[in-house]
C-alpha cells in the first residue's frame, strides 16, 4: 500500500512518522515549498539572528532515508481521484493507494489594490522571510495590516533591526476578536510601549505603486497616505484548497472531514489547517490553524491508516504564544464577549503587564476556562480543574497547585482570591500548596 502526504508541516511529518513506527508502507511527501521540514514559528528567529535556517529542521537529512521516507520537491497542481494520482506541474503523475492532504494555510488577501505588488507579502513560508530578507536592506518604514499573532511577530521582527513599523489594527484594540477587552488593552499598551505606531480602528484601503511595480506607500480608509517599503499582509490565514475547488472534494472553507479525519473521496484524508471537522467538539472551531492540533491530527490519521480504528479527540482547547514581552495562555473557553450564563473573574498587576481571569458558570460555579498574561499555570493542573468540573472557590482555595516555579517566580493566588472576594462578599482563604509532591499527588487522583 502506497500512502502519499501533501505537505511536508507538523501533521504531514507526524502521521508519516507514526506510520511508519507502525508499518513498512511506502511513505512519500511531496512538497513545493522546502524539501526538508522545518519549524514555522522559528522563521521569525532566522530573521532576528539567533537561528540559522538549518536549525529550524527538527531532524537531520539523513533521518528520512534512515526511516525510509521519501521525500519529493513539486508543484502539484492537480488531483485526480478516480484514477488516485497527483499531477505535478511538469507533468509527472505520482499514483497513490492512500492519500493524506496536509495542505496548510496561506494569508488572507482581501482584494485591496496593489496587494501583488512587489514588498507585499505575509509571513509564513519560506519564501516570505527571504522577501523579508530581501526588502529589508536600506528600508526605512515597513506597514502591517492585520491584528493577529502573526502580524505583532513581523513587527517585532523589522524592531529587532531598529526598522520603524506602522501596525494597522481595524479592531478598537490589538486582536479583540480573540482577547476579552482588558487583555486587549493591556497588549495594545505594550505594543506602543515598544515604539510600535499602532493604528487602531484602522483598516486598509489601497497598497501604492511606486511605479516599477513594487509598493511604496499605503491609504488608509480614512484616506491618510503612509509611505513605506514594505507592507505585511497578516490578516489571519485560510486554508490552502483554491487548487481543488474545481475537483470531487467536499470543501466548505477547508476541506471537509469526518471525526476519523477522512473526506468525501475514497482513501483520502484531510488533516492539519486544512481540513475543516463536519462536527467539532464541544468548545473546538470547525478549522484550528495552531500547531499542537496538526501533530494530533497527524498521530489520529496514522492510526486509521494502519487499521487502527480512532476519532479525532482534540481534548480542552489551549494556546499559548508571546506578545514582545507578555507571555500568553489559554486554557478552556475564554471569549472575547463574555456569555450570558458566565461569570468572570479578572485581576491586573498594577503594573499592566501581568493578569489573570479565570470564567465559570453563574448556575454551579464549574470552572470553564483560564487567561493567563504575563503569569504561567501549570497546562495539566488547569486541565484537570476544567475536566473535573472544580467548583471555582475550590480552585481558588488550592491556586498554588498551577503555579509555574514559584520558587523562582512571583505568584498572585491571594490577589486573584482578594478579588473573588470583594465580587461575591465572600472570605476565601487560600491554601499553601506549592511544592512539586503536592501537585503530582493532585494529578494522579481521580
Amino acid at each position: 500500500m502506497r500512502i502519499v502526504i501533501l505537505g511536508n508541516g507538523i501533521s504531514g511529518v507526524t502521521a508519516a512518522r507514526h506510520i511508519r513506527k507502525q508499518s513498512d508502507h511506502p511513505i512519500t511527501i511531496i512538497s513545493s515549498e522546502t524539501p526538508y521540514f522545518f519549524s514555522r514559528t522559528a522563521l521569525m528567529y532566522v530573521y532576528m539572528g539567533h537561528m540559522r535556517f538549518q536549525d529550524t529542521q527538527p531532524y537531520e537529512n539523513n533521518f528520512w532515508v534512515k526511516n525510509r521516507i521519501d521525500l519529493v520537491q513539486a508543484h502539484i497542481t492537480d488531483i485526480h481521484f478516480g484514477d488516485r494520482f497527483l499531477l505535478s506541474e511538469n507533468g509527472e503523475k505520482i499514483f497513490y493507494d492512500k492519500l493524506i492532504l496536509a495542505l496548510g494555510s496561506k494569508p488572507n488577501k482581501f482584494g485591496w489594490p496593489g496587494q501583488d505588488l512587489q514588498a507585499v507579502h505575509g509571513l509564513y513560508h519560506k519564501q516570505d522571510l527571504e522577501a523579508m530578507e530581501k526588502h529589508s536592506k536600506g528600508l526605512k518604514r515597513a506597514v502591517i495590516v492585520g491584528g493577529g499573532l502573526i502580524g505583532l511577530e513581523m513587527a517585532e521582527m523589522f524592531l529587532s533591526r531598529h526598522i520603524p513599523v506602522t501596525f494597522l489594527v481595524r479592531e478598537p484594540d490589538y486582536w479583540r476578536v480573540v482577547l476579552p477587552a482588558e487583555e486587549s488593552a493591556m497588549v495594545s499598551r505594550h505594543i506602543r510601549h515598544h515604539g510600535i505606531d499602532l493604528r487602531l480602528s484602522t483598516e486598509l484601503k489601497e497598497i501604492i505603486d511606486d511605479g516599477n511595480g513594487k509598493a511604496c506607500a499605503v491609504m488608509t480608509h480614512k484616506n491618510e497616505r503612509i509611505d513605506c517599503g514594505f507592507v505585511g499582509l497578516t490578516a489571519g490565514v485560510s486554508p490552502n484548497v483554491a487548487f481543488l475547488k474545481k475537483t470531487e472534494l467536499a470543501i466548505g472553507r477547508g476541506i471537509q472531514v469526518n471525526e476519523f479525519l477522512k473526506t468525501n473521496q475514497p482513501h483520502v484524508y484531510a488533516i492539519g489547517d486544512c481540513a475543516e471537522m463536519l462536527t467539532p467538539k464541544a468548545g473546538r472551531r470547525p478549522i484550528e490553524a495552531v500547531w499542537y492540533t496538526g501533530r494530533m491530527m497527524g498521530e489520529t490519521v496514522a492510526q486509521n491508516i494502519c487499521g487502527k480504528k480512532t476519532a479525532y479527540q482534540p481534548g480542552i482547547w489551549f494556546n499559548s504564544a508571546k506578545f514582545l514581552d507578555i507571555e500568553y495562555q489559554v486554557y478552556g473557553t475564554i471569549p472575547s464577549i463574555l456569555p450570558q450564563g458566565i461569570e468572570t473573574i479578572y485581576w491586573e498587576h498594577p503594573d499592566g503587564d501581568k493578569s489573570i481571569r479565570i470564567n465559570y458558570r453563574k448556575d454551579n460555579g464549574t470552572v470553564t476556562g483560564f487567561n493567563l498574561m504575563g503569569i504561567r499555570y501549570r497546562h495539566q493542573v488547569c486541565e484537570k480543574w476544567i475536566k473535573s468540573k472544580a467548583h471555582i472557590e475550590e480552585v481558588l482555595m488550592h491556586l498554588a497547585l498551577a503555579n509555574f516555579d514559584p520558587e523562582f517566580f512571583k505568584t498572585y493566588e491571594q490577589e486573584i482570591l482578594a478579588t473573588y472576594n470583594q465580587q461575591t462578599g465572600k472570605s476565601l482563604r487560600a491554601k499553601s500548596q506549592r511544592r512539586l509532591s503536592s501537585v503530582l499527588s493532585f494529578l494522579k487522583s481521580n
